[in-house]
């Protein structure tokens, strides 16, 4: 028996030429039952563009199925006749699935994958027009990064400046906008490589020509190019292609439209489902103007909105539909479900982000008992450094938890670079820590020098480390490499030796900066790197919460094994971006805070345009949530070893008071709700949150004073006297004595903390 055809499969099968395709047998319109009456309207409409605006939870996934569905069962069109677009291959795949279930049968002809896997389709077809062989391959990124590097060094431009990986992201991007590099502006190319980007761009072309290669970006961009430089070959789609669908037409980049617009020319039947509500990809090209402006690039185009909500409560949808209604850049609708009522929206201020975990995770506890499946809860995070207090107070509970879309804290590449270089001060004979960071940032060593020392490790019985040191007094190592691991040396020796006149924190600090590393991250500009830095910056934050550098690493070290087990009841920790798609019956959105959320970097480098994208991550984070939805902020965050005041995110005045649960802090809703808020960038530090009204906070119960952590007291010269022995609070450690008076600094017994050192800033008598 011969095995099933492949759906992805290249094939030339030729244009069809029936113009009347077969009606397949099934019941008559059973398919349609179960629709609603905007999804049956979608899925039938007939005679020209359509443009489905599905809000969050609305089944857009059934109205793009059951339409290709319709479109064969009635004879529309065959298999053959249809491109479907998603922007997965898993999409893709459970959509052939639901289609085949729907028909009774594959429908095997039909073009549906993602714009690369058609754009592969169509450039095996016609590859000598692009310059390549019908057998060209695909190169991954470590090839494509490879290949710049050479093009880089052979412009004798210096790779540790201007890195290659770096460059082949701008590249990536011109592709995602169809700038071949001819259509590169002199704005477009700034100054990177000594202002010779351009060039390497075009000689990088050439080259993946010369080696009948492409890259990711060339999928969709060469077919652009084709079809607008040999209309005869548009032409053989324009017949081949009655019906065009895509999915998620909100993220669309510039080059997937231009895509869209030259294969639409051949049909007016051209089908988009999307969501400009959750429009949340900016950063990596999607164009969310692409759907705003459907109707003017498709004349006489129908719109059809998919309101009725089958996921969450009224009281989520409402909050969620009053916020997004801010946005401006928007088409409109409002979601709206038959379901009950369901809990109001709880909201939350706590003093910092330790307390926002504790809370977090004791309301887990509760709903834990409850019998609340772990599985059905998410923490959905603005930026990733925020899940580190999350999985600490996890792993101290012993509450399982599974971190998706990226490894857990501990395990990121930054983070494990940062603790090498920290075991290595500590304990130098730390052969596997040494290995991994002697040449990170890059010093010029390769295989050779490691396998210099390596022989004289294995013959002399030492660490590495010190037969790095012994091959420094002979002549094993020359020029460059001698003097990079003579510099590394010396380095870790003075660095150990700061531990004894330095706080570990200034320590790892200097580390971080002496070593290179984080100028290696603040050179990077791919979109990752900002979240790399500001996961170092949280690395020292944890450092705080020690009281030497052996304690903190003993700590990592120790950490519960959380490794996930497939079946698992767990609770799953993830960024916003990561949560599009998913839905939990409980969601916990911490970090709403100016700055935090919205993000700063996206309001200083987008503005508006910016500030509307975060308000959509707010709308796709209270979307995911099906029964409950807690929303906290914090009054105090650590930002690189220093106490910064946080003040509530714009967004939260933005929520409609109605739909939050009774015991949420309903003053900071009626002094918003009154305008008082004003301007939020002034109040940036010392925010008054007393008028604010928040009368209890996280465990303590006690009320937010004045003086949060820019301590106003210290610069109104109010510090209380303090002496050995007295009784005093700390807002965070709770009440204790003191033991120790050295200036400002106070050695404090906490009766639940335990010892810490603090400022008398942040004490009062008890």
């Amino acid at each position: 028996m011969a095995p099933p055809a492949d759906p992805f499969e290249i094939t030339d099968d030729p244009v069809p030429t029936d113009p009347q395709p077969a009606r397949r047998t099934v019941v008559p319109n059973a398919y349609l039952e179960g629709l609603n009456e905007e999804q049956r309207k979608a899925v039938v409409h007939e005679g020209g563009p359509l443009l489905v605006l599905a809000g969050a939870g609305t089944g857009k996934t059934r109205v793009l199925t059951t339409r290709i569905a319709h479109l064969l069962i009635t004879g529309r069109a065959r298999p053959s006749q249809i491109v479907a677009v998603t922007f997965t291959n898993k999409a893709a795949r459970e959509m052939l699935d639901r289609v085949a279930s729907l028909i009774g049968g594959a429908a095997d002809g039909m073009w549906l994958g993602t714009f690369h896997a058609i754009g592969v389709r169509v450039l095996r077809r016609h590859a000598e027009l692009v310059g390549l062989k019908s057998n060209f391959t695909i190169l991954d990124t470590d090839d494509q990064t490879r290949l710049i590097k050479q093009l880089l060094q052979a412009e004798g431009i210096d790779d540790k400046k201007w890195p290659a990986r770096i460059l082949s992201g701008i590249i990536q991007r011109w592709k995602d906008r169809a700038l071949v590099p001819d259509k590169v502006s002199g704005d477009d190319a700034g100054e990177f490589a000594n202002g010779k980007a351009v060039e390497i761009y075009r000689q990088y072309q050439a080259r993946l020509a010369e080696v009948n290669a492409v890259d990711f970006g060339d999928l969709v961009m060469h077919c652009v190019t084709l079809w607008q430089s040999h209309a005869d070959v548009l032409a053989q789609y324009h017949r081949r292609f009655r019906h065009i669908l895509v999915d998620e037409y909100q993220d669309t980049n510039v080059a997937q439209y231009l895509w869209l617009r030259l294969l639409a020319q051949g049909t007016p039947d051209v089908c988009c489902v999307g969501d400009d509500d959750q429009s949340i990809y900016g950063w990596r090209g999607a164009e969310v103007g692409n759907i705003l402006r459907f109707e003017r690039d498709f004349p006489g185009a129908t719109i059809v909105r998919l309101e009725r909500n089958y996921r969450s409560t009224p009281h989520i949808l409402a909050a969620a539909s009053h916020l997004i209604a801010h946005n401006e850049g928007r088409l409109g609708k409002t979601l709206w479900t038959d379901l009950k009522e369901g809990e109001r929206i709880s909201l939350k201020g706590v003093w910092d982000g330790d307390e926002e975990a504790r809370t977090v995770g004791e309301e887990i506890e509760a709903l834990q008992r409850d019998k609340h499946a772990l599985s059905q809860i998410a923490i959905l995070v603005r930026a990733g450094f925020q899940t580190r207090e999350f999985e600490e107070r996890f792993i101290t509970m012993g509450l399982p938890y599974r971190v998706i879309g990226g490894p857990r804290f501990y395990e990121r590449q930054e983070i494990r670079d940062a603790l090498a270089y920290c075991r290595v001060t500590v304990q130098p004979d730390d052969d596997l820590a040494f290995e991994r960071i002697y040449n990170t940032p890059r010093r010029g060593l390769g295989e050779s020098a490691l396998r210099s020392l390596r022989i004289i490790q294995r013959a002399q019985k030492v660490s590495l480390f010190e037969a790095t040191r012994r091959a420094l007094e002979t002549d094993e190592l020359k020029g460059r490499q001698r003097k990079s691991l003579g510099d590394l040396i010396k380095n870790f020796d003075r660095w150990r030796a700061m531990l004894d006149g330095m706080t570990h924190v200034e320590v790892v600090e200097t580390i971080l900066e002496e070593s290179g590393y984080t100028d290696m991250l603040r050179m990077d500009r791919s979109p990752e790197a900002e979240g790399r830095l500001e996961n170092l910056k949280e690395l020292t934050n944890a450092l705080q919460e020690f009281d030497t550098l052996p304690a903190f690493l003993e700590h990592v070290a120790l950490l519960t094994d959380n490794a996930e087990r497939a079946g698992s009841d767990m609770v799953s920790v993830m960024t916003l971006h990561a949560a599009k798609g998913l839905e939990f019956d409980t969601v916990f959105l911490p970090g709403w805070e100016e700055g935090l959320f919205p993000n700063q970097r996206a309001l200083d480098d987008k503005g508006v345009a910016g500030l509307e994208e975060e308000r959509r991550l707010a709308y796709v984070g209270l979307t995911r949530a099906r029964k409950r939805a807690y929303v906290s902020f914090a009054a105090n965050r650590r930002v690189f070893n220093q106490w910064q005041a946080a003040i509530p995110s714009r967004f939260l005045r933005e929520l409609p008071a109605g739909q939050l649960a009774e015991s949420s802090d309903a003053g900071l809703y009626a002094t918003y709700s009154a305008g008082h808020h004003g301007g939020l960038r002034e109040q940036a530090s010392g925010f008054d949150y007393e008028s604010l009204g928040v009368t209890s906070v996280g465990r303590s119960r006690t009320r937010w004073r004045d003086e949060t952590f820019d301590d106003r007291r210290a610069v109104e010269g109010d510090k209380p006297d303090l002496s050995v022995g007295q009784r005093v609070f700390h807002q965070k450690f709770g009440y204790g004595r003191i033991v120790a008076v050295d200036g400002n600094k106070l050695d404090i017994e906490f009766e639940k903390a335990g010892a810490k050192k603090v400022l008398d800033s942040f004490i009062e008598a008890a």
